[in-house]
């Protein structure tokens, strides 16, 4: 579909559209709706630090684990049914925290979870990816990247809202998940693989498949990357503030929320921006964002300075998650769009799961902001690399035919086409953004070497 396309204004499917942003909250819910009360459940439980983190990373593991196993099922047998059960299995697995006394059967709990989120977050990329194109596939994306971060905002506060009675109030939230997986198997499409695509999956194992497409491993390199940084904030930001006077949980969740606004808002106006800056323009500004927001984390000592730094961190967030899912989507053929998806979730979650693994010793050996600025320091070295490569393109498009340099070539988005109350919620953060990308933009790079594209003989046309 081109931006021209008379429905290129209405969304298909709105009903598994609903469904499918709703479900793309929950995964950020795992982690977001324990953040605000895990000071409170390390003194419960008696645990340290890098302890109470896994309490919220260890789902990734599962994550991490079962997600290829899960790509290939969703290849094989389509999203709507496999994710109507993970949904089941979330909420099953999150809510045994509302009655869970132990570390080890919280754990366990979390294991559980896990399994749900994997078919979670697999399945609603795959449906997406399948169910949209072209400058609506852009607006799909960048709504999932707001409503995914809304999640961000809404889970924690809720989250908070109830620590405050008891910190197992918290995981009843994760209930949501059992009618969500019913409303899946009511309203999304029982096939929501591409329409246009006949061949069978071709299924491969994960070595072969990276062989076939090697750009994929720096997409996926980006995501665990991704993975660590977001929960240096996720596990480390409540003690930060903890050190600083800031313990009450919907306190700490107001912190915990800013990046997730800033994201947002950066989902609302992404069709806008892809329509003027390349992907690369994008990545560069993204891992500028991280720059600044570790560098003033690891150098604040006030509660009012780390507002800024987390929204800036938002920002980056917000940019990175949607050019790098759509970029991992569009590299292989639709047939193994599962398969591709399901690695980018091993790799965000084995982030997740390694955070504090990394930088919990770390953080422990001598202070939290030394730990956010060794995180600054790697986000520079991204930023560097970023800034010295160009963005290949994708290998293949969903019609089969070669792409034309498509990831350097915006997308045309004709102003008329954004909804008022889009443009409303989005102008406070959109003058930052353009001129940020506009300054890591340069010098611009054009695609001067696409492919001409295939002639058709008139007899077809």
């Amino acid at each position: 579909m081109t931006a021209s396309d008379p429905g290129a204004t209405t969304v298909r499917y709105p009903a598994a559209l609903t469904v499918l942003l709703f479900a793309s909250t929950l995964g950020v819910m795992a982690g977001a709706i324990v953040s605000p009360v895990l000071e409170v459940i390390r003194n419960d439980l008696d645990v340290d630090g890098t302890a109470a983190g896994l309490i919220i990373t260890t789902h990734g593991l599962t994550i991490a684990v079962a997600s290829p196993f899960i790509g290939k099922l969703l290849d094989r047998h389509g999203v709507r049914i496999p994710m109507g059960v993970g949904l089941v299995l979330f909420g099953l697995g999150g809510g045994a925290g509302t009655f869970t006394t132990s570390y080890p059967a919280l754990i366990a709990s979390r294991l559980v979870l896990g399994l749900g989120a994997a078919v979670i977050f697999s399945g609603t990329t795959v449906a997406l990816l399948a169910l949209y194109r072209g400058a609506q596939r852009d607006r799909v994306m960048g709504w999932r990247t707001s409503t995914t971060m809304l999640g961000g905002v809404a889970w924690p506060l809720l989250g908070g809202a109830l620590g405050g009675i008891s910190w197992h109030a918290a995981f009843a939230v994760y209930l949501i998940g059992i009618p969500l997986g019913i409303a899946t198997l009511l309203f999304l499409p029982a096939d929501s693989r591409p329409v246009s695509d006949t061949r069978p999956p071709d299924q491969v194992g994960a070595i072969r498949f990276l062989r076939r497409y090697p750009t994929l491993l720096a997409w996926y390199g980006l995501m665990m990357l991704a993975g660590i940084m977001l929960y240096t904030l996720a596990v480390f930001l409540p003690q930060r503030l903890a050190q600083i006077g800031v313990e009450d949980p919907f306190k700490v969740s107001l912190f915990a929320v800013t990046s997730s606004i800033a994201s947002s808002i950066v989902g609302l106006i992404y069709a806008r921006v892809r329509g003027r800056y390349s992907y690369t323009a994008l990545l560069r500004t993204s891992a500028a964002c991280w720059v600044a927001g570790f560098l003033v984390l690891g150098t604040a000592s006030t509660p009012a300075l780390l507002f800024p730094a987390i929204a800036v961190f938002g920002v980056g967030a917000g940019l990175l998650m949607t050019v790098i899912t759509i970029l991992i989507g569009e590299t292989p053929p639709p047939e193994q769009r599962g398969q591709a998806t399901s690695l980018s979730g091993t790799a965000m979650f084995v982030g997740q799961f390694a955070s504090p693994l990394i930088f919990g010793p770390l953080m422990g050996a001598t202070s939290i902001t030394t730990g956010y600025l060794v995180a600054a320091s790697v986000c520079a070295v991204v930023l560097i690399a970023l800034l010295l490569t160009k963005v290949a393109a994708p290998a293949a498009r969903d019609d089969g035919t070669p792409p034309a340099d498509r990831a350097e070539q915006p997308v045309t988005v004709p102003a008329g086409r954004w909804a008022s109350s889009d443009v409303t919620a989005a102008r406070s953060c959109s003058a930052f953004v353009q001129a940020t990308a506009a300054a890591a933009a340069r010098p611009a790079i054009r695609p001067e070497n696409r492919q001409p594209p295939r002639k058709v003989p008139s007899k077809d046309r």
